[in-house]
C-alpha cells in the first residue's frame, strides 16, 4: 500500500509534510453483508447482539465519557 503525504502548512514552520488517509476504501460485498438477522438462528442470540451493540448506552458495568464514576 502506497501511503499519501501531503504538504500543509503549520503554525511557526512553513512547510511540513503530514501523512494522508491510511485506509483502503472498499464496501461490503456478497448477498450476505448486512444481514445480521438471518445469521442468529434463536431469539436469545439476537438479543445479546443487540445488548452488545448497545451496551454504550445501557451498560451497567462502566463507565463512558457520559457517565461519572461518583455522582456530582
Amino acid at each position: 500500500m502506497e501511503y499519501k503525504v501531503e504538504e500543509k502548512s503549520a503554525p511557526g514552520r512553513e512547510r511540513v509534510e503530514v501523512l494522508g488517509a491510511t485506509f483502503e476504501a472498499g464496501k461490503p460485498e456478497g448477498e450476505d453483508s448486512g444481514k445480521w438477522r438471518q445469521k442468529l438462528e434463536s431469539r436469545e442470540e439476537k438479543l445479546k447482539y443487540l445488548q452488545n451493540g448497545e451496551r454504550y448506552w445501557y451498560g451497567k458495568e462502566w463507565y463512558g465519557s457520559e457517565k461519572r464514576k461518583t455522582p456530582a
